[in-house]
């Protein structure tokens, strides 16, 4: 399952906005990852600032 890093995450809801099962929230200014995420890695190829690691 990818990763959040903490430090490059901006909130900027990119990952949020391409999940296609809806996995992805921004919580208290950070992409949250649920336990929905089926590992398709769309998050990681969108993420702007390299923050979804896999």
């Amino acid at each position: 399952m990818p990763t959040v890093n903490i430090e490059k995450c901006n909130g900027c809801g990119s990952c949020e906005d391409v999940c296609p099962v809806e996995a992805i929230e921004i919580e208290g200014g950070k992409a949250v990852i649920g336990s929905e995420c089926v590992e398709c890695g769309t998050c990681v190829d969108e993420c702007p600032n390299g923050a979804m690691e896999e």
